[in-house]
C-alpha cells in the first residue's frame, strides 16, 4: 500500500482519493475515520491497535500538527513494545511510505486537515 499524495484535506492511497481522515491497517483503508473528540486522539479512537498489536503506530497529526496524541496512547505503546511515530501529516506520509518494505506490521492514522 502506498500513499501517492497528500495535501490539506486530501490523500490519495493506491489511486483512491480520500477527503476524510483515514486509518490504514492490515492493507486496507478505513475511510471517514473520526475521533470522539475531534483534535484529541485517544486509545478508543483506534480500536484496531489493541486487536492487531502492530510493530509500529504512525500518527499523522494534520497539516499543521494540531491533533494531540493522548498520554494513554504513549503508555499503551510503551507497554506493548509498539514504536510510536507522530508527526504532522506530510512528514508522517513520508515515514509510512519509507517503512512499507520494512516487513513490520504498521497501523497508520491520518488527520487530513488542520
Amino acid at each position: 500500500m502506498r500513499i501517492e499524495s497528500y495535501q490539506f484535506g486530501k490523500m490519495v492511497i493506491d489511486g483512491i482519493l480520500h477527503t476524510h481522515d483515514v486509518i490504514i491497517h492490515e492493507n486496507e483503508v478505513q475511510a471517514d475515520w473520526w475521533r470522539k473528540h475531534s483534535h484529541h486522539l485517544t486509545l478508543a479512537d483506534i480500536p484496531c491497535l489493541q486487536k492487531e498489536k502492530p510493530d509500529v503506530l504512525i500518527v499523522g497529526t494534520g497539516k499543521f500538527g494540531l491533533m494531540k496524541v493522548n498520554k494513554e496512547i504513549f503508555a499503551y505503546c510503551e507497554q506493548n513494545c509498539i514504536e510510536l511515530i507522530f508527526k504532522d501529516s506530510s512528514h508522517a506520509v513520508d515515514v509510512f511510505n519509507d517503512m512499507q518494505d520494512s516487513g513490520k506490521h504498521i497501523i497508520a492514522a491520518f488527520h487530513l486537515t488542520c
